[in-house]
């Protein structure tokens, strides 16, 4: 597996649309500092993930992602690749006994498929809108990854990278 945590927030960044030739799209744009964190595991070959939205990203949220992550995959071992952050390496971190992480090279993003949800999420679900508030970020987070859920053929051509397949 994979794991990574990605921010969402109500700063809005405006993306490119489609509009006919001659009109030019409208594109709302705000900066309003609030953010939520949202924590993905995935399991490349089989197109299965499972995700968490939790406040931040540290130490505490992490020991509680992987026990999800250990609740939810309870039958398998899970090797997780995971990226350098201080609270994956933190001695405060609460590792379920099914687990094993192994860190990524350092300043390697594009090492992991997780990367690829985010983007996904940001382009489909949040490009271009304006929202009202952090339940609103939550709502769309939430519609995205649960969309990507549900289809593991998509999730599957996204997050299978060369590096699991030689592993399998």
């Amino acid at each position: 597996m994979a794991e990574d945590e990605g921010r969402f927030g109500r700063m809005c960044i405006p993306r490119r649309a489609w509009a006919p030739p001659g009109v030019r799209p409208h594109a709302p744009h705000q900066i309003v500092r609030e953010y939520t964190h949202a924590y993905a595991a995935v399991a490349p070959a089989e197109g299965k993930m499972t995700s968490l939205i939790l406040p931040s990203a540290d130490t505490e949220m992490m020991s509680l992602f992987l026990e999800h992550v250990s609740t939810t995959f309870a039958k398998y071992f899970v090797v997780m690749q995971v990226d350098q952050a201080g609270w994956h390496q933190s001695k405060d971190l609460k590792i379920p006994a099914n687990i094993r992480l192994i860190a990524q090279p350092a300043y390697s993003p594009e090492l992991n498929p997780v990367e690829h949800v985010w983007e996904e999420v940001r382009e489909k679900h949040l490009a271009n809108l304006a929202l009202a508030s952090l339940d609103e970020v939550i709502d769309k987070v939430c519609d995205g990854l649960n969309q990507l859920e549900a289809d593991p053929e998509r999730l599957c051509s996204m997050t299978y990278f060369p590096h699991f397949r030689s592993l399998s």
